[in-house]
């Protein structure tokens, strides 16, 4: 799978989006240090024991670099960023029930603002599974000779 590369500089504005989803009734921020036991088990549940990992250690920085997406406390998805490697993004993840709601787009707007206001000019989207929807949201693009990249020699 290929990386791909985002121009901080030139995010599209989330505002109306970010407008959309609160009147879902669904909250955007930070995971909070007490939670990381819950947004890694819904990294478990949903997703991948990887995953659960990056999660983890996204939650245990400060500033923490976790994004989440709730309502009626309930988790619907999630994003991290400045894991993996320094200027990634990723892992990402919302739940099936909760596909459809601009939660996916919310949340990738949300981490690459925390890249850029973390001081980065340009964001890697590791391992780029949804290859259309990382160009037509953020513009982003392939970086020649990406794959396998970081994830060359990756553990069981």
């Amino acid at each position: 799978m290929i990386d791909m590369l985002v121009r901080l500089y030139d995010l599209p504005d989330g505002t109306e989006l970010y407008r959309s989803v609160t009147e879902q009734g669904i909250t955007l921020r930070k995971a909070r240090a007490f939670e990381k036991h819950t947004v890694a088990a819904f990294a478990k549940e949903h997703f991948s024991a990887k995953w659960v990992s990056e999660v983890e250690v996204a939650i245990s920085r400060q500033p923490v670099v976790c994004y989440i997406a709730t309502r009626d406390k309930e988790i619907l998805g999630f994003s991290c960023y400045d894991v993996t490697q320094k200027a990634f993004f990723g892992p990402t993840g919302v739940a099936e029930s909760a596909r459809g709601l601009g939660l996916g787009k919310a949340l990738l707007l949300k981490a690459l603002e925390g890249l850029r206001d973390s001081g980065y000019a340009y964001g890697i989207i590791g391992g780029v599974g949804p290859r259309e929807f990382y160009e037509k949201t953020v513009g982003a693009f392939e970086i020649p000779g990406s794959s396998p990249g970081v994830y060359g020699d990756i553990l069981p």
